[in-house]
């Protein structure tokens, strides 16, 4: 594995506070590792930071940014619309080159013991990485959120963490680790304020209601706006452009279509298709618009931003 590269993208629970989340950045510097993306986002207070480098070396960046998380991130005073057990809410690696899934998924495993035995955050495996086939969707592990999974684990032995506890860390929850193939998160904002409209269409197309393959959905209100909120698990099973379209219809069908797209984190070149209409609502390529080369997981490799 002497030229293997993956990638790990933790979710922080905290979106408001820019200098808390370059705290974290700043301690999860680490030689080899390459800072490619973070964002904040105050209507999820939510965080999400893209990494990658050897192996070894992004484990070592990841567990130390979920100590430093558990630092600054204090649970029971957080709110926001995005479902979060943790400071350092989910931390998932992904292969990118010359290394497996099942790899991956032993360095979750890796890294979910030294986060507890270094910071006393117990931790969840999840998808790839899970120690039980209940645990493998990570909406399952995170049902009831920090509030109700602080009290789940002090009467339920079947919710108690696959690490550490059984009780969770009292400010900064648990995390849950995993690994997972590539995930692009997709936010399509409407022009209507009803978020009830959002979370219709987000009922209708995610995969456990009978929808879309591989994708995700919540319906929130971001920027006095609905939005569709989406993870889309397998690009290469349901495309962004079949789940845009998905989301095309249905609004039409409540009165209202889709204003502007967001994306989260980075996207694989393969994943871009060109002249789409969802990448077209994502902003005007080129000087103050969407910056394609900041985006795309592949160009970002050779143009890491600098560690704050």
């Amino acid at each position: 594995m002497s030229d293997a590269l993956i990638e790990c993208v933790p979710n922080y629970s905290e979106g408001r506070r820019p200098e808390v989340i370059q705290a974290i950045i700043s301690a999860m510097q680490v030689e080899g590792v390459r800072l490619l993306d973070w964002s904040l986002d105050a209507d999820h207070n939510r965080s999400v930071v893209t990494i990658a480098g050897p192996p070894a070396a992004v484990v070592e960046s990841a567990i130390r940014g979920a100590g430093r998380a558990a630092q600054l991130i204090d649970l029971t005073s957080q709110q926001g619309v995005h479902p979060r057990i943790g400071a350092a809410d989910v931390i998932p690696f992904v292969p990118v080159r010359g290394i497996s899934l099942e790899q991956c998924a032993l360095l979750a495993r890796q890294a979910g013991t030294e986060i507890w035995k270094r910071y006393q955050v117990p931790v969840y495996f999840y998808e790839a990485a899970a120690a039980r086939p209940d645990r493998a969707l990570l909406e399952e592990v995170r049902r009831g959120q920090f509030e109700g999974l602080r009290d789940a684990v002090l009467r339920e032995p079947a919710r108690r963490p696959d690490v550490g506890g059984p009780s969770l860390h009292p400010t900064a929850g648990a995390s849950a680790v995993g690994a997972r193939r590539f995930l692009i998160a997709l936010n399509l904002y409407l022009d209507t304020a009803e978020v009830a409209v959002a979370r219709a269409i987000a009922k209708d197309i995610r995969q456990s209601g009978g929808g879309l393959a591989g994708v995700k959905a919540m319906g929130v209100s971001a920027h006095n706006q609905a939005q569709v909120s989406m993870n889309i698990t397998d690009f290469t099973r349901t495309p962004v452009g079949e789940v845009y379209a998905a989301v095309k219809e249905k609004a039409r069908r409540h009165g209202t279509a889709p204003a502007r797209a967001e994306l989260i984190g980075l996207i694989p070149e393969a994943a871009l298709e060109r002249n789409s209409e969802w990448l077209r609502l994502l902003g005007d390529v080129g000087p103050g618009g969407f910056d394609l080369d900041k985006k795309v997981l592949e160009r970002r490799l050779d143009h890491p931003l600098p560690w704050p």
